[in-house]
């Protein structure tokens, strides 16, 4: 078995979960698992990177994130096409239909955020890191981390309250 099969083999479930929280589509996270793969694979030694797991965990949420925001702008349909379908799930599924408006407006959200921040935020609400290894795996100092998560979260907060005006 070659290097960069065995590294896919042990690495591939986390990669594509990560992909999968972020994407929520496993078509889409799959396709994230394989690019990540191909950039490694381009590389000259892909053993040779110093932190393998962090690497390829902070590939899959940036190439996750880039595919959201490449699909943001290509997939707008009318809403008059949406709409009765929208009414229909909704009557029979409001707490379903609400949870995933709220799922989609995160995802849209997030991928508004500059990368690192997005990764930031990520790693601490989604993964469940804790700063002291957020900073250790993005080599910045956990002051950092704490600073910029709070403003995220006050953006997120502000976009919400427009979101849910808009809903409601």
């Amino acid at each position: 078995m070659g290097e960069l099969e065995q590294i896919f083999n042990e690495h591939r479930t986390r990669v594509f979960r990560a992909a999968y929280r972020i994407t929520g589509n496993a078509t889409d996270a799959e396709d994230v698992l394989q690019t990540v793969f191909l950039r490694l694979a381009r590389r000259d030694d892909p053993g040779a990177v110093s932190n393998l797991e962090s690497y390829l965990y902070r590939a899959a949420i940036n190439a996750a994130l880039d595919l959201l925001r490449s699909r943001k702008t290509a997939n707008r349909v009318a809403l008059d096409d949406v709409a009765p379908t929208l009414a229909d799930e909704s009557s029979f599924l409001p707490g379903a239909a609400r949870s995933a408006e709220l799922r989609q407006w995160l995802r849209q959200a997030i991928a508004k955020l500059s990368p690192r921040h997005a990764e930031m935020f990520l790693l601490r609400y989604i993964e469940g890191f804790d700063n002291r290894e957020i900073a250790a795996m993005l080599n910045t100092s956990q002051a950092v981390i704490a600073v910029t998560l709070h403003r995220v979260r006050g953006q997120l907060k502000k976009d919400f309250r427009t979101f849910d005006q808009r809903i409601n």
